[in-house]
């Protein structure tokens, strides 16, 4: 998702800035108001490395992966349970911690309490670990009164998400192995066996099959150009990186992805699960429906769809029902849209998209379960046709010639 860098004012007049992810710099000024901050001026951040930001990375903040995050929350959802001050708490968790990542972490939301900010402000200073929806989140418990809840439903949202990225894991460790495998043998055999062939019936002195002069081309030319051929690939790359990191880029790119075969759909059920279960712990947590999708959209990785829960949003402002605008939205399934409508007419929208959620959730585990199944038929056919080729180019012509002796 495109970052973007800004500045603004928060209820003290105080100036504030920093970096958000985002679809959009409109969601951005959305969310900043949510967080209570007034934007001032907001900009699209362009990376570039430079030996600073190396060195920054290396040496500079402690950033904490995804399970301790889910590790922090949980252990807050525990103590604030208990009655814990957070104060007392985060003091606890950072004596406890065996991680510098998190012990820094806690020192520094504890350094924040003290200068007198809010829990939700002092982790929205470090955005680089608590996303625009985490800290929007926070902010909503501690309004309603209701922290203890709305940790325990980060926990489950954080390992909902940590669960499905294991799936996907799983599901295409096996063609990532075979794929590599044909690569290596395909590079080895135009490198090294081709060649060496190649002497052999260049002594026939006859007319080569039209199949083994292709081989022969194709293994002179890697042999010739492969550096060249290795800048051209390497440059492919990195244009490719620029163009997705502009948002236009980003945007084709994950509807591309959404329409690729066998994984296009399942990563389409996925976003589409994420979707569904954030916007049922915001309902749930109290929030409106419309502030609801702007939080939403900061969770979904998929531009595409954020687009969509943008214009989704848009209709519900004009007044449009959220079954219309999601009719409209064009990314949810005739099912889908009748459990809205009950869930809409019943005022049990919370509860219905989690229902949602987990029915998208079955649909992906199933999905994933199968994918090495549906992939292995196309994996089989492709390293049939690369064996059909090679041995049609390598044994024509000692076929050809074990007959002319046979003559």
């Amino acid at each position: 998702m495109p970052r973007f860098t800004y500045t603004g004012r928060d209820k003290d007049r105080q100036a504030i800035n920093g970096v958000m992810d985002a679809a959009s710099p409109l969601l951005v000024a959305e969310s900043l108001a949510n967080m209570g901050v007034t934007p001032v001026n907001i900009d699209l951040k362009v990376e570039v490395a430079t030996a600073q930001d190396t060195f920054s990375r290396l040496f500079g903040k402690r950033s904490i992966n995804h399970q301790q995050l889910q590790l922090l929350t949980r252990q807050l959802y525990t103590l604030t349970k208990a009655g814990v001050p957070l104060l007392q708490a985060l003091k606890g968790l950072r004596d406890s911690s065996a991680e510098d990542g998190l012990r820094e972490i806690y020192q520094q939301l504890m350094g924040s309490l003290d200068e007198g900010y809010d829990l939700s402000q002092a982790m929205g200073r470090r955005s680089d670990v608590f996303d625009t929806f985490y800290v929007s989140m926070v902010r909503v418990g501690e309004s309603t009164g209701r922290l203890t809840e709305v940790f325990l439903n980060l926990s489950d949202h954080l390992e909902f998400q940590r669960y499905m990225k294991q799936q996907v894991d799983s599901a295409v460790r096996y063609p990532k192995f075979v794929i590599a495998a044909m690569v290596i043998a395909l590079a080895v055999i135009t490198v090294f066996v081709i060649p060496s062939f190649s002497k052999v019936f260049a002594s026939m002195k006859t007319e080569l099959p039209l199949m083994t002069r292709i081989l022969l081309g194709s293994s002179e030319f890697v042999v010739s150009w492969w550096p060249a051929m290795v800048m051209a690939v390497m440059g492919l790359i990195f244009a490719a990186k620029l163009h997705v990191a502009t948002p236009g880029g980003r945007l084709q790119w994950d509807r591309v992805k959404l329409k690729l075969p066998v994984a296009g759909k399942v990563m389409h059920k996925g976003v589409l699960a994420r979707v569904s279960r954030s916007l049922a712990l915001v309902l749930q947590s109290g929030i409106p429906v419309v502030q609801g999708l702007v939080l939403t959209t900061e969770v979904v990785d998929n531009a595409y769809i954020a687009q969509a829960l943008v214009n989704l949003r848009t209709s519900v402002e004009r007044g449009e029902s959220v079954l219309m605008a999601s009719n409209r939205a064009g990314i949810f399934t005739p099912l889908v849209l009748q459990m809205i409508m009950v869930g809409e007419e019943t005022g049990r929208l919370d509860e219905m998209l989690g229902e949602i959620g987990q029915m998208y959730q079955r649909e992906v585990e199933y999905e994933l379960k199968t994918m090495s199944q549906q992939i292995e038929p196309i994996l089989i056919m492709v390293l049939g046709a690369m064996v059909l080729v090679l041995a049609l180019g390598v044994f024509m012509p000692m076929w050809d010639l074990g007959r002319a002796a046979l003559k």
